[in-house]
């Protein structure tokens, strides 16, 4: 079977298997058509021709014309994907990418709304049935800590307003449960007492009734960061961070975090350790007598 073919073949596999999102499955289509190229441009026609060093080499190739460490990070990953797929399928008699790592990567603390800027954000006013949606979906962002493709998929049968609740379904198309606070229910309330309320209907349908989309959610925030002149720059995942960093700091208890947002390994909730000792930090650096001052 030629390259291109196994890789389809996987590619079939994953949606199966994982039903990732479209837009998932789109970037490790993309991934894998890199690695198809590359093999192509160093004269690579199989996968079993495909070693170790040639990896390395095509990884410091890319590295060397301005492929972010972040992103070669995600090819070996999507590569890492195929081939094991390929040798549990008997395709494959070793691992092209053993012991190939990618260039270390620059730990980013991702940005966050102080509680003030948040309250401020999420603070929509007037009864317009545009503003009384802005007003839900910011409230909701922040009160439960969805990500954008499990809000934008809600429908109202996933809602309890009255327990307070929210059913969502993450990565990996793994089912949670996650609490929705009680300005966000009064929101959703407003919402739903416009009508097209039905188990079945989008929470916040776009053109034609239908969900609506990520980006029309990406770019109305961006609107409305603009319009009350917030500093930062305002998106979905921010409120999620947000969320996050928010409960960490109030609780302590990384765990629950880490259930609430549906984080299948707690290494990815441990970022928000650190954005916590930030605040520990600059609240320490200005409350202790001895914090800046030299030693005599």
């Amino acid at each position: 079977m030629e390259p291109g073919a196994q890789v389809e073949a996987y590619l079939r596999h994953l949606a199966a298997e994982r039903a990732p999102s479209p837009h998932t499955l789109d970037a490790y289509r993309r991934d894998l058509g890199k690695l198809l190229a590359m093999m192509q441009a160093h004269g690579v026609d199989s996968f079993h021709s495909l070693t170790p060093d040639r990896v390395r080499g095509m990884v410091a190739t890319s590295h060397r014309q301005g492929l972010a460490p972040s992103s070669l990070q995600r090819l070996l990953s999507s590569w890492r994907g195929l081939f094991r797929y390929l040798a549990a399928e008997g395709l494959l008699a070793h691992d092209p990418v053993a012991g190939v790592r990618g260039p270390k990567l620059r730990r980013k603390l991702p940005q966050v709304l102080d509680t003030d800027e948040a309250a401020g954000l999420v603070t929509v006013e007037g009864d317009e049935p545009l503003n009384v949606r802005d007003r839900a979906m910011l409230e909701l962002f922040y009160s439960s800590g969805l990500r954008l493709s499990e809000l934008t998929g809600l429908r109202w049968g996933d809602l309890d307003l009255v327990g307070g609740e929210v059913r969502v379904l993450g990565k990996g198309r793994k089912l949670r449960i996650v609490p929705v606070g009680r300005f966000a229910v009064q929101a959703l309330q407003a919402l739903a007492s416009g009508g097209n309320a039905g188990p079945e209907q989008p929470v916040f349908p776009g053109r034609g009734g239908a969900p609506i989309s990520s980006r029309a959610v990406q770019l109305r925030f961006k609107q409305i960061g603009l319009r009350q002149g917030t500093m930062k720059r305002i998106h979905p995942h921010l409120l999620r961070h947000t969320f996050a960093s928010h409960m960490l700091e109030s609780s302590g208890d990384l765990r629950a975090v880490q259930e609430l947002l549906g984080h299948a390994d707690i290494a990815t909730t441990q970022i928000y350790t650190h954005l916590d000792f930030q605040h520990l930090s600059k609240v320490y650096d200005s409350a202790h007598p001895r914090a800046k001052k030299r030693m005599p």
